[in-house]
């Protein structure tokens, strides 16, 4: 992987962050993509001061009209992707009937259309380079819906369904399209996504940490392959519910009702 150009957005904390940190120890050049400016520049700092490259710009993925022209500034300054992490995203954890309709539109404004629009003005310049690599952080709940989810859910089904579509057409140009599914990571995500805390009070002791999933991210950087899942026996566990729906709501209901 050493010397690559690696392209993440929602890189100023989090997950992004930790991916960020991680790629630029490799060796890899890292542009550091999200809203929070002050916060990019000191991931910056911190990569710089180990002897890392970093180079930072403000991307709003959900300002959908403008990301044309600042991924095209942005190809201008560093010159070259070779991989483009979809990091950026969020959810909201309340009954449909209680979520607001900007709420739901800024979900899929940020979560899919600004993913594939971001993905959209990228992939010319990866096939003009003849190579590339685009991962999408999906998540479990893109493969197990459970209540109290229902459109950040829809939000990940469509980002699967995107990135195995998208594998297909790409692969021709050399350029692979990954998805990484991750289950809840002890993030800021649960920050806004889950305001009361009794979704991270009951799940607290299978989450994940976001330095173990940031490995795993750049190991399939460095080996890439169709998706991952983590932790795997959740993985285990979407693919049976794809195979026995019924069967499988009918015995872990509470279980996926701890929201």
């Amino acid at each position: 992987m050493d010397g690559k150009v690696v392209w993440i957005t929602g890189a100023s904390s989090g997950l992004g962050k930790e991916i960020a940190l991680q790629t630029a120890k490799q060796g890899n050049t890292v542009v550091l993509l999200a809203r929070r400016i002050d916060k990019l520049l000191e991931i910056e700092e911190e990569i710089k001061n180990t002897g890392g490259k970093a180079h930072t710009f403000q991307l709003d993925v959900g300002d959908i009209d403008n990301l044309e022209v600042v991924i095209n500034s942005i190809m201008l300054k560093v010159g070259r992707i070779d991989v483009l992490i979809n990091n950026a995203g969020f959810g909201v954890f309340e009954h449909l009937i209680d979520v607001e309709l900007d709420v739901m539109k800024e979900m899929f404004h940020v979560n899919v259309l600004g993913l594939i629009t971001c993905t959209r003005y990228v992939v010319p310049y990866m096939i003009e380079q003849k190579g590339g690599h685009i991962i999408n952080i999906a998540s479990q709940a893109g493969k197990l819906a459970t209540p109290k989810a229902s459109v950040y859910a829809a939000t990940k089904h469509a980002v699967l369904g995107f990135t195995n579509s998208l594998r297909m057409e790409l692969a021709p140009n050399h350029i692979y399209v990954s998805a990484v599914n991750p289950g809840p990571i002890q993030t800021d995500f649960f920050t806004r996504a889950d305001e009361a805390g009794s979704y991270v009070k009951n799940v607290e002791k299978w989450m994940l940490q976001s330095k173990d999933v940031a490995e795993k991210v750049i190991r399939l950087m460095e080996k890439p392959k169709r998706e991952v899942n983590l932790p795997r026996w959740m993985g285990a566990g979407s693919t049976l519910y794809q195979l026995f729906p019924t069967l499988i709501e009918k015995i872990a209901g509470k279980r996926l009702s701890q929201k």
